[in-house]
Formats: C-alpha cells, structure tokens, sequence
C-alpha cells in the first residue's frame, strides 16, 4: 500500500524560509519556477523582470535569453497555503527599513530594506536573506563582497565591466585598471580612497564657507530685522513729536478763537444790558401814563358835573414824561475784531513755530552729527594750484601751479577737489570751517562728474552743493541757483548726507540752525565730499578750507 502524504510532515521537511519568496519576503502566492530553480511569487518576478527590463534571476543573476513561462509549482503552492492556513509562517528576519541615505536591497521589490552586502560580481546589494546563497553556493561563494555601495552598474568600466577604482588627473575620468595598462600608462593616476579623502578634506573647507556665508547671512538678516526695528521705533517718537508741536499750535490758535468769540460775546452784552435798562424806564412811564388815561377815561364818563369840575384841575397837569428821542441802543458792529484777533493770533503762532523750529533744529542737527565720519582731501583730484596740508585736511588756492600729472581724476581748469572716502549708502556728516573766506563751493559730487573744462554746480551734473560769494551771499547751487537769506553768517557748515532717503542738508554748525536741504534725490552710484575753495584774489580769498575734526 502506498503511504499518503501529509501537509504537516512537508512541513517538518521544509524550513520556513524555504516557503518564503525572496523578493517579498512573504508566504509563495502562486509560486513559479525560473530555469535556474530558484522560487518566486509569479506577479513578484513578473514585477522585477519589468522594471529592471532584464531577464534575469534576481537570485543567482542567470541570464535569460527571453522571458520564459511560468507554471505554476502546485506542489510548494499547497504547502505554503498549509502554512498560511495553521498560521506557522513568521519571518523574524531583519525586515526594518532602511534610512534614507544607507543602501537598499536591489532584490527585495515593494520593500525598502537595508543591504548587508555589495556584490562586484553580480553588481547588486543584498539584504540579509537575499544574502544567504551566497554563503552556501559554491559558484557564489566565489563572488567578492564589499560594504554596501549605491547605484552598483554606475560603478562598472562600461568598456572592460570591472569596478572602476582609480582616477585619471590627466584625462579627469574614472578608470578601471584594465584601462591604466591600455590607455593611461603614461597618465598620472590615483586610487579611489585618495582621491575621495582629497575631496573630502575640500568638502569640509567648503562647508566651512557655506557655513560663514549662512552665519554671516543670518547675522545680515539680524541686522537688517534690527534695523526695521529702530526705524519703527524711530517713526513712532517721530510722529509723537509732530504730534505734539502741532497741538501746541492748535492750542494757540484754539486760544486766540476762544479770545474772539469772548470779546463779540462781551460786546453783545453791554448792548444788551444798556438796552435792557431803557426798556425797563420805559415800562415804568408806559404804566404810569397807562394808569392816568385810565382815570382820565373814568373822569369823561361821569354824570357829576360838580364832581368833573373839582377833580379837573388835578387831571389837568401832565404827568412827567421823560424826552426819549435823543435816547436811542445802537447795534453791535465788529469791525476788524476778527482781524485783529487773528493778527494776534498770528503773532503768538510766529512766536511759537519759532520757538519750535529752534527746538526741532537742534535735534536735528544733532542727529545728524551722530552721522560724522572722518574725511580727508584726495591729492589725486586736485588742481594744480590747489594746495593741501601735510594731513589733507585743509586747502587752499595759490598763484603757483604744482606741476603734476594731468590723469583723468584730476579737476582743470575748474579749482575743486573731492574727498578721498565715498559712499555707497547710509548716512554721512562732516564739518568744514569757511571762517575768514569770501568765496567758496561745498557739498558732495558722484564719482562721474565732469572734471575737464566749464564745470557747472547743480544737481543735473551731479553736485549738490551750497556757496558764498564775494557779495556775502549765499546760494543753493541747483537749476537755477536758489538765494538763501542768512541772518548769522556761518563760520562753520556741516554736510549732512541720507544716500537712502535721497537727502544733501547744509547747517550753521556754529548755532545749530539749517541753511538748506536738497531732497527727493536717487544717488545711483558713489558720493564723495567736495570742496571748492575758489581762487584767491590776490591774497583776499587766501584763507583755507579746513575739514574739523569730530567724534566719529
């Protein structure tokens, strides 16, 4: 008789990871055969046999010459079904993902798991139990495994299929050492493990810059958050400010109203207190007068003859009556009231805009000396008759010519000279002493101004600039050139520059007061100090320009 097969002893006979597909990692579903003998999940070899369109064992890498068809084994289909059935197949392999980075089994499809091995025979990575025939066969046994490695085929010499492991500086490519004893003989090569521990060490230089960059842009972006900071805070005390000089206006204006409307008010009283007054005499006679032509009306009427007789003669004196026609209330006529109290208004409103001007000047002359910075004459710009103190810091105009070099930076025939130091942005301020002078030109100027020739001042030509002139007089030289009344003369002037906000001010540093402001500028490119001193006369305009220390 003979003996019946049992599920359970196929069970005793075949290990679990014998049931188990090597691709997923699961109980066989519909298990198939490849020529080589190695078993599969038929929709997991299928999968694999189409994304990596190689037809191939993803075991031991036997190639195909075509896709062949797939039975499927009944005999291992109901084993595992058994399996599944009594629930007996856990796999407690390492099925754990791998990180993202380390590399991936190339065997396992639809799972991410981490490679043991590397194999340059096979060019693949295995995980741990993909790993195993190459443990126990003996073909495979021979193979050379190294530490996991990613894109494995990207690794082989397209000519010679071996690994690429040296580097050709000559012909700046990878090389196998087949190549080296062919092509590169003569070429300066190097290992892989050099030439990546060299690039390792340009990693770290570099990632030591991206990291400076990225701190020095945070500490930028610090800055500039600082920055929006203090201007928000600076615009809010700004606006405060400004509220509070305008309610001081209002307040006397709001005074001088109220003083107006309580003279017409006190005006308009006395009319109709006078009138009140009169009216009530009035009413005094009127009652009197009322009551004597009430009796006189009853004195007409009675039938006593005797009695009219008699009584007639007290009836017949008037009674006393006031003469009102030279008595009369004119109305109230307010000629120049108004006017009179808007000029004192006015007055009051002159007095205290004053007060404030001088009170605001003050703070902004002080904020802009918060700005200085430290300037000196550039000898390079200089006219030839322009002379400059050892520490250029002053200058001034002679008759005698120094001969130097007439290189494009240099002012002629006009007699001017720019500072050494420009500026791209930000605020700036300096201090120029014009005391004794009758004539001179300061300001600022582009870096591309004309220096050769006629040279107008003006903001079109790129100067922005305030002068004197041998009259006494002051001029904002702009297009056309603006009178400024000066009731002080200045000994001292102060440049105050806002690149940003497109501003070249001019102060009376002496008392602290503002002579002129150039506004609503853009400044495309470089400003530099300019000073003029202008030609001396014959010894009248000798006195030089002298640029004042400050507490920069």
């Amino acid at each position: 008789m003979q003996p019946t097969f049992d599920m359970a002893t196929a069970g005793s006979v075949l290990s679990k990871e014998q049931l188990l597909c090597p691709i997923c990692l699961d109980v066989f579903n519909q298990p198939v055969s490849t020529p080589c003998g190695h078993n599969f999940c038929r929709d997991c070899i299928q999968r694999y046999w189409q994304s990596t369109n190689l037809p191939q064992c993803p075991m031991c890498k036997h190639k195909l010459n075509k896709k062949p068809e797939l039975k499927v084994n009944t005999f291992i289909s109901e084993v595992a079904a058994q399996f599944k059935e009594h629930g007996e197949i856990k796999y407690e392999g390492n099925l754990s993902s791998s990180n993202e980075g380390e590399v991936a089994c190339d065997v396992c499809i639809g799972k991410r798991v981490k490679a043991l091995k590397s194999c340059l025979d096979c060019l693949a990575s295995f995980c741990h139990t993909h790993l195993e025939p190459h443990h126990i066969l003996g073909t495979l046994k021979k193979h050379m495994l190294i530490n996991p490695m990613m894109n494995m085929r990207d690794r082989l010499c397209k000519k010679h299929e071996i690994l690429l492991n040296l580097f050709c500086h000559t012909d700046q490519m990878y090389v196998c050492q087949i190549c080296v004893e062919e092509d590169h003989k003569a070429h300066r090569t190097a290992p892989l493990e050099c030439e990546s521990q060299d690039k390792r060490a340009q990693i770290g230089s570099l990632n030591v810059e991206v990291k400076e960059g990225i701190h020095s842009r945070l500490q930028k972006m610090c800055e500039i958050g600082q920055a929006v900071q203090l201007s928000k805070v600076n615009a809010e005390t700004e606006v405060e400010e400004s509220l509070q000089v305008f309610n001081k206006l209002l307040q006397v204006v709001q005074t001088g109203q109220a003083e107006v409307v309580e003279a017409i008010s006190a005006k308009q009283r006395c009319v109709k207190s006078k009138a009140s007054g009169i009216i009530r005499d009035l009413e005094q006679e009127v009652d009197q007068l009322t009551n004597r032509s009430t009796d006189l009306e009853l004195l007409s009427q009675t039938n006593d003859d005797l009695y009219l007789l008699q009584s007639f003669p007290s009836f017949s004196r008037k009674p006393t009556m006031k003469d009102w026609s030279e008595i009369c209330v004119q109305s109230a006529v307010y000629v120049g009231t108004v006017r009179r109290a808007l000029r004192k208004t006015a007055c009051q409103l002159e007095e205290t805009i004053k007060a404030e001007v001088k009170r605001l000047c003050e703070v902004e002359f002080q904020r802009a000396k918060a700005c200085a910075v430290d300037v000196t004459l550039d000898p390079d710009t200089a006219h030839p008759k322009l002379m400059l103190s050892e520490n250029r810091k002053q200058v001034h105009h002679s008759d005698v010519a120094v001969n130097l070099p007439d290189n494009p930076e240099r002012f002629y025939p006009c007699v001017s000279v720019l500072g050494k130091e420009g500026f791209s942005f930000g605020r700036f301020y300096y201090e120029v002493q014009v005391k004794g002078k009758t004539e001179w030109d300061i300001g600022v100027g582009l870096k591309s101004v004309n220096r050769k020739g006629g040279n107008l001042l003006n903001p079109e030509r790129g100067y922005w600039t305030l002068g004197m002139r041998e009259d006494g007089s002051y001029w904002a030289l702009s297009s056309p050139p603006v009178r400024v009344p000066l009731v002080e003369k200045p000994q001292t002037v102060g440049v105050y520059v806002d690149m940003e906000g497109g501003q070249v001010s001019f102060y009376n540093s002496d008392s602290h007061s503002h002579v002129y402001t150039y506004s609503g500028y853009t400044f495309s490119e470089r400003l530099f100090p300019y000073f003029n001193p202008r030609r001396n006369h014959s010894g009248v305009n000798s006195a030089p320009l002298v640029i004042l220390p400050l507490n920069v």
